[in-house]
């Protein structure tokens, strides 16, 4: 049985472990002591968005992190799936996709008017994840300023 579970401080250690493990994946950066700041911050602001622990039969076997943006394009509160991660372990099991679903259900909640998400174009598997999901392409793309 999936389920899923808000995100709290007590958790920190725990999502932080596993986000080692989702970064190393595509050799991502990633400091440990700024990623825990980074969640007390976040869980302390619910304006900032919601994270979510996945457990399977009562083991923790992955995170989502969802955060919110305003805007006018879409006429509302919209959100960015930041993170869906599952363990190496737990992939293959149908976990991904229950844990859209679950997201999907929270976005009714949430009042969201839309989800955005990013894949690395390597990563085919999440790619057919979304998109039978109903996820699509989008036309427009992506860029970043960094601040420095």
């Amino acid at each position: 049985m999936i389920e899923f579970k808000i995100l709290t401080l007590s958790d920190i250690e725990t999502v932080v472990s596993m986000m080692e493990e989702f970064y190393a994946i595509d050799n991502y950066p990633i400091s440990i002591d700024v990623s825990k700041a980074l969640f007390q911050e976040f869980i302390s602001n619910e304006n900032l968005g919601k994270a979510w622990l996945i457990f399977s039969d009562n083991e923790i076997v992955g995170y989502i992190i969802l955060t919110f943006v305003f805007s006018f394009e879409y006429q509302g509160k919209i959100a960015f799936l930041d993170e869906l991660y599952v363990t190496e372990k737990a992939r293959g099991k149908g976990i991904g996709n229950e844990a859209i679903t679950f997201i999907k259900t929270e976005s009714h909640k949430l009042s969201l008017k839309l989800i955005y998400l990013e894949v690395e174009p390597h990563n085919k598997k999440a790619q057919k994840l979304y998109l039978a999901n109903g996820f699509e392409s989008h036309k427009r793309q992506l860029m970043q300023y960094k601040i420095k």
